[in-house]
């Protein structure tokens, strides 16, 4: 098929008429919507093509001078997009944090892309704004759980705000802090304020040499592009080791008011509900009373673990996250909405307020726009893909998947137990871990090793681990993730590991079981294992 016409008509039809009901377009849409997974095995290749190799096909830098054909460029999309993208809905892709979603949500995504609303303010969007307040205000009840009549007061009010969607944790966690950094800094007498006179003039006005944040060293990366973008600096994130995988709270009281000593001032501690690398939640009680006694907002990052909070029977995990000032949670994680929807809650309906912004033409005063309190300006209706999983599913039923989610890593987790040469690496709190293979000889080994000898075998099986996930992620049959931390076994050293996360509620026994198994056998095959099983014989004859 040749090129379209570069008419009038051509492209009016492009904004009015959907494409053929047999046509290409229209064939990918019915099959998406009959069968989303045989679709994406039929259409996403698991044979290996180098990135640099998909490059070749997005090489061309000039924008294309002629139409082209809906249909011809549905073909190519198939074919040098959908074919080398990664297959989320797998059963057995458990390495990363993005899952299978239900079916409901792509019809309802073409009824938001249709609608094509934008949050930022009343007047394009209507009935979307209260139900985006709706959705702040359910997912303000699960963490703080307020009488009724606090939100008949805030929920819909002009002058508060239960909190804000963004498209991510990266963004919810900017905007906490933004709020804290406000409110901190905020007017006096003969000071108009952070947001007004800027950094420098309110270190002087409060004679503050930095400000800083403190969180764990498992905390997220997004925390050290928040004190980038805030002006505070990279330097001011107090990372504080975490050899057990959580903050500990007498660790960061001494940290804390040492810093302060110092002629600095702690802006905020921030908790983590469920860490990126291992689902381990830090101790948010005790950081709570941490915060209060150093005079400094607490926020807790609860991106991942937030959904935890529909469990009745493992909400008490994160205990003390009603404390916090402020709260990220994703909803594109597990509570299986499309990416692009995150939230920063307020306990505070006027915290908001101080990063509270207004413009003639659009944000006036008074005004119910959400834009006024967000950082994003533009925005699509993503809080009606939360707002409809709420209904489908209910409390009961994200609590059902939740449950199940934690309680298939603690089943995994005995199964990584139960083989001998793999080895735990940290217990699940949540619905995260991480293991390693490693020979159980050379786990007996390193029990008994010295520390000089420990470190050179974990080396090696250091390099064992990154064969084996490298070669079976390329195998494309299953992937796991890996990552490098101190775990409880070797606190002084840096270790690689296997990270899964078991939120996918496809993922059955027998898929953990055959990606065990899958990974023994690619391991007893790599030279990496011929190597360290020969060092291992080698310490042995030299300490005899």
């Amino acid at each position: 098929m040749g090129e379209a016409q570069v008419s009038l008509e051509h492209l009016f039809r492009v904004f009015t008429k959907p494409e053929h009901k047999d046509s290409k377009l229209a064939q990918i849409e019915q099959h998406l919507s009959d069968n989303i997974l045989d679709f994406l095995s039929q259409h996403v290749v698991t044979k290996k093509t180098s990135l640099e190799e998909i490059e070749k096909d997005f090489s061309d830098s000039k924008v294309p001078e002629s139409p082209e054909f809906v249909s011809t460029h549905a073909e190519s999309l198939l074919d040098k997009l959908v074919a080398h993208s990664v297959n989320t809905y797998s059963p057995t892709f458990i390495g990363h944090m993005t899952s299978a979603l239900p079916y409901f949500h792509l019809p309802l995504s073409k009824l938001m892309v249709g609608l094509n609303q934008n949050l930022v303010k009343i007047e394009t969007s209507k009935a979307f704004t209260p139900l985006e307040r709706q959705v702040l205000g359910m997912m303000h009840n699960l963490v703080y759980d307020q009488p009724q009549g606090f939100y008949d007061e805030h929920l819909h009010s002009a002058a508060h705000s239960l909190g804000a969607f963004c498209s991510g944790g990266t963004i919810a966690n900017i905007t906490a802090l933004w709020v804290a950094r406000n409110k901190l800094l905020g007017p006096q007498k003969g000071f108009s304020g952070v947001a007004k006179a800027g950094l420098a003039a309110a270190y002087r006005h409060y004679d503050i040499n930095n400000l800083g944040v403190m969180c764990s060293k498992r905390g997220h990366y997004s925390l050290s592009k928040a004190v980038d973008v805030l002006g505070l600096g990279r330097e001011q994130l107090l990372t504080v080791a975490a050899p057990k995988q959580t903050l500990d709270p007498a660790k960061a009281l001494r940290i804390g008011k040492r810093y302060q000593e110092e002629g600095n001032k702690l802006l905020a501690i921030v908790g983590v509900g469920g860490t990126t690398e291992t689902g381990h939640v830090d101790p948010l009680d005790e950081l709570a009373d941490v915060a209060k006694e150093l005079g400094c907002w607490f926020h807790v990052d609860a991106a991942w673990g937030g959904a935890t909070l529909f469990s009745a029977r493992y909400r008490d995990r994160l205990k003390g996250i009603e404390r916090a000032d402020s709260v990220t949670i994703d909803a594109h994680k597990q509570m299986y909405v499309p990416m692009g929807a995150g939230m920063a809650l307020f306990k505070d309906p006027q915290n908001a307020n101080a990063v509270r912004h207004h413009a003639q033409y659009i944000l006036r005063a008074g005004s119910k726009d959400l834009g006024a309190t967000t950082l994003e300006g533009s925005r699509n209706g993503m809080a009606m893909m939360v707002y409809s999983a709420l209904h489908i599913f209910g409390r009961k039923g994200y609590e059902l998947l939740i449950d199940r989610s934690i309680d298939k890593a603690k089943d995994f987790s005995q199964m990584i137990d139960k083989a001998s040469d793999f080895e735990l690496t940290t217990t699940p709190t949540l619905s995260l871990l991480t293991y390693r293979v490693c020979p159980e000889e050379v786990q007996e080994k390193l029990k008994h090793a010295n520390a000089q000898t420990r470190n050179a075998i974990n080396q090696k099986v250091d390099a064992l681990v990154v064969a084996v996930q490298k070669q079976q992620r390329e195998a494309g049959k299953s992937f796991v993730s890996r990552t490098r931390l101190e775990a409880p076994d070797y606190p002084s050293q840096c270790i690689t590991v296997f990270r899964v996360v078991l939120a996918n509620p496809l993922t059955s026994h027998n898929d953990l079981a055959a990606i065990l198994a899958e990974q023994h056998l690619i391991a007893k095959e790599t030279q990496a294992w011929k190597d360290l099983m020969e060092f291992v014989s080698e310490t042995e004859t030299l300490a005899s």
